[in-house]
């Protein structure tokens, strides 16, 4: 069979048309290829321009809250008030082995001091325990009153008198004895306080510090007095 020679092609194309590629429309806030809708756009600008109101909004509640309480504090000038044990007697304070019993009379005098020049406070609430070795062994309730600005107030005895069952260790045993020996004891007071500040016409809500004094108190009868003891807020 012979061999018939196809005739060269001149590069002309007589076929059906070849279809354009398809056009990508790029759609305002289209990113990495996505495309974003009209609705979605609205909704990150509104989210935007909410946590910018409210950021602005915040900082300006932390200014005006900052400037109000330096003004308070120059106008006011608040200083805490001052407790101080003036004066302590112990006739008694007698322990016995065999029942754990400590037989005790003491009675404390105590100084107040309100340093402020516009702030007056209510003490609606004194309650003063005695602490030996750690263990309480007498509750007394103090006085209650009005302290004016810049004011000193004393008040008391606080009479701690009676009987309760102390149990002490080894080592606590050995401490009364030597503080025995040498006629002064060491007493803690802790006082619960339910107080008001009174500023012009504006009182507070009520305030619970806690005071703590500890106390070196000389047994009557022996040499040695009680020295002044200043009192500490009991954080």
């Amino acid at each position: 069979m012979s061999y018939q020679k196809q005739p060269e092609l001149n590069g002309a194309y007589y076929g059906p048309s070849i279809p354009p590629p398809p056009r990508s429309y790029n759609r305002p806030g289209k990113r990495g290829g996505r495309s974003c809708g009209g609705c979605c756009c609205l909704f990150d600008c509104l989210c935007g321009c909410v946590m910018s109101c409210i950021w602005s909004i915040l900082c300006t509640i932390l200014v005006v809250v900052g400037i109000l309480i330096l003004l308070f504090w120059l106008i006011v000038r608040p200083h805490e008030v001052k407790f101080h044990a003036s004066d302590a007697k112990l006739t008694a304070f007698n322990f016995t082995n065999n029942d754990n019993n400590l037989n005790y009379n003491l009675d404390v005098n105590f100084s107040v001091r309100n340093p402020n020049r516009r702030i007056g406070v209510y003490y609606d609430t004194i309650e003063a325990n005695a602490i030996y070795a750690g263990q309480r062994f007498s509750t007394v309730n103090g006085p209650v009153f009005y302290q004016g600005h810049k004011n000193t107030t004393d008040f008391g005895p606080l009479n701690f008198k009676g009987q309760h069952i102390v149990v002490l260790g080894s080592g606590d045993k050995s401490d009364y004895d030597k503080q025995s020996n040498e006629g002064v004891y060491e007493i803690q007071l802790k006082m619960h306080l339910r107080v008001r500040f009174k500023l012009g016409l504006f009182k507070t809500g009520t305030w619970k510090p806690k005071i703590k004094c500890d106390l070196k108190v000389p047994i009557e009868g022996k040499s040695g007095q009680f020295e002044r003891t200043k009192c500490s807020y009991d954080l």
